[in-house]
């Protein structure tokens, strides 16, 4: 009986320690799948990992896009933070692409996304209407993506941001600007108090002026921005791509700059 005993325990041993590897090795596996990042300018990104894309706020490319080309990657979800023209552009996408406008809770193809509701200027959300910011893990890595966010993160908002893995923060606003652009994202200054208070692994910055921005376009540049950051932070990559690991992600906070 003691001997029928052992080995249904022993039986039960294997059988529990041939679970946890199973497990392990699918962890491992998620892990270890890559998180390509693709900037398409301004605030969209195709971002794809665990046999899941998407696209985040299309754009119509005139001003400060003017010299861009407004996206059209086919993805298998759109996110956009509003309806504004420069971050939630419809009209090239393919008509059957499920599009995400709305904060809440989503399951989507087993990954859990977070729309977070913010104002989209400084006042209240008076002249701009409401911000939604998207927060997903995908490949094992946390997104944060903060749309064209221009107002304080409050308690709330906090929680449900967490520390984000990778940051894509707009820093070409100006607190002071007369520009209606200027004044729906965070200036330099107040992007970097963003990273401080979010303590993110990757910064990729966007939403700046650029080379294929028109002359009339007031956005600060990038280097505004980076000029306020710990300059061994701070590395300017020579395409749009960056590709991302979980298992070998920076432990203090670094910069990347992609190229459009």
């Amino acid at each position: 009986m003691r001997r029928r005993q052992i080995l249904r325990l022993a039986q039960g041993g294997l059988i529990s320690a041939f679970t946890a590897g199973i497990i392990a090795d699918a962890a491992k596996s998620q892990t270890n799948s890559t998180l390509r990042i693709q900037w398409l300018g301004h605030m969209s990104f195709l971002i794809s990992g665990d046999n899941v894309s998407f696209l985040t706020n299309p754009f119509r490319p005139s001003g400060c896009t003017a010299k861009l080309t407004a996206p059209s990657a086919k993805a298998d979800y759109v996110l956009i933070s509003s309806r504004l023209l420069d971050e939630g552009y419809l009209e090239n996408l393919p008509k059957d692409m499920r599009v995400l406008s709305e904060p809440g809770s989503y399951n989507l193809k087993g990954i859990n996304l977070q729309g977070i509701s913010m104002d989209h200027d400084r006042v209240g959300g008076r002249r701009f209407g409401r911000n939604v910011a998207w927060r997903w893990k995908q490949s094992g890595i946390f997104i944060l993506h903060l749309g064209g966010a221009a107002a304080p993160i409050n308690a709330s908002q906090r929680i449900l941001m967490g520390r984000p893995d990778v940051l894509i923060l707009p820093v070409g606003g100006n607190a002071q600007g007369t520009d209606a652009m200027q004044l729906k994202a965070y200036s330099p200054t107040e992007a970097r108090a963003i990273v401080q208070e979010l303590n993110p692994r990757i910064v990729i910055p966007t939403y700046y002026r650029t080379d294929k921005s028109s002359s009339t376009c007031q956005l600060a540049s990038v280097d505004e921005f980076l000029a306020l950051m710990p300059k061994d932070s701070v590395r300017k990559l020579e395409g749009p791509i960056l590709e991302l690991n979980a298992s070998s992600l920076p432990q203090t906070t670094v910069v990347r700059v992609l190229k459009s």
